[in-house]
């Protein structure tokens, strides 16, 4: 699941990437082209409610290529996403759009 809340006053967008507390994918993070696909940069972490989730400031009125990336080195993507688009690995990156 994706939330977004844009920051007032500014062209930044806080995205949250959640996923259910019963995914046994998790732990993990989320990557992207924002971070540069590096799974070290955004780990997600326990919410009180038991889902998990990071939160990203982007920039408004952009669309960011991103998968999560599972601590066994798993790729899975969000079906929440704005969309899909095929990568240079043979599958598919979500697209996230502001």
């Amino acid at each position: 699941m994706l939330k977004r809340r844009r920051i007032s006053g500014s062209n930044v967008v806080k995205v949250s990437f959640i996923l259910p507390a019963d995914d046994s994918r998790l732990p993990a993070s989320v990557v992207g082209d924002f971070n540069e696909w590096n799974p070290e940069a955004d780990p997600m972490v326990r919410r009180s409610n038991g889902t998990f989730s990071a939160v990203v400031s982007l920039i408004a009125d952009a669309t960011y290529l991103f998968r999560y990336r599972s601590e066994d080195g798993t790729w899975f993507g969000d079906e929440a996403a704005d969309g899909y688009e095929a990568n240079v690995h043979g599958s598919t990156d979500c697209l996230v759009e502001l």
